[in-house]
């Protein structure tokens, strides 16, 4: 832990869906000077998320979704483009991601590759999110998706990468990290011939 801080207090200030504390600290300054500073932290636990591609198709599987912050903040229908993620709970990444991919999209995958990691918000959410990509065939579809409980209520897309860039481009898919794993794709050549 940095010598530069000096956590004098936490406070809780809500612990309904996830943790939201208060937290007041010591900072101390380049040139030495100590400022006393408070801050709140969302808790929500660390994530994994990825993109799905068939380069024989020039495909990639993204799901629909209902996000309630969006639709408070101006997203007309509240609804998402993205990339199958999940919370990693008691798993490892890797094995979280394994589970949330035959869960909202129904694909059994077995070789997932870990690209990168990121924290996505780290102003106010303590989350950090692990990359993976992984190849799909049709035959890998072992139900419909979805999500696994009553509140999940997932569409599956399966769409050409050509037509996933320029709904990024038109705001169509205006997802972070389902951006990220386009543009990993499109860098990276995950879809060319």
């Amino acid at each position: 832990m940095s010598k530069r801080i000096d956590i004098i207090k936490k406070e809780v200030l809500s612990n309904n869906w996830y943790t939201l504390r208060k937290i007041t600290f010591d900072y101390t300054a380049k040139d030495g000077s100590v400022q006393r500073q408070e801050r709140e932290a969302y808790d929500r636990g660390n994530g994994s998320t990825i993109l799905l591609y068939n380069k024989e198709k020039g495909t990639m599987v993204l799901t629909r979704q209902f996000r309630m912050p969006t639709y408070l903040n101006g997203n007309a229908d509240g609804f998402l483009i993205e990339a199958c993620a999940g919370l990693l709970e008691e798993d490892n990444a890797e094995d979280c991601i394994r589970k949330e991919t035959e869960e909202e999209t129904g694909y059994r995958i077995a070789n997932v590759r870990k690209v990168f990691e990121s924290y996505m918000s780290p102003g106010s959410v303590t989350e950090i999110l692990y990359f993976f990509v992984a190849e799909y065939e049709d035959d890998m579809k072992v139900n419909d998706g979805g999500g696994s409980d009553e509140e999940e209520d997932l569409e599956v897309l399966e769409l050409p990468f050509d037509k996933a860039i320029e709904m990024v481009s038109t705001g169509e898919i205006k997802d972070a990290k389902t951006i990220i794993l386009i543009q990993y794709a499109q860098i990276n050549g995950l879809l060319d011939d």
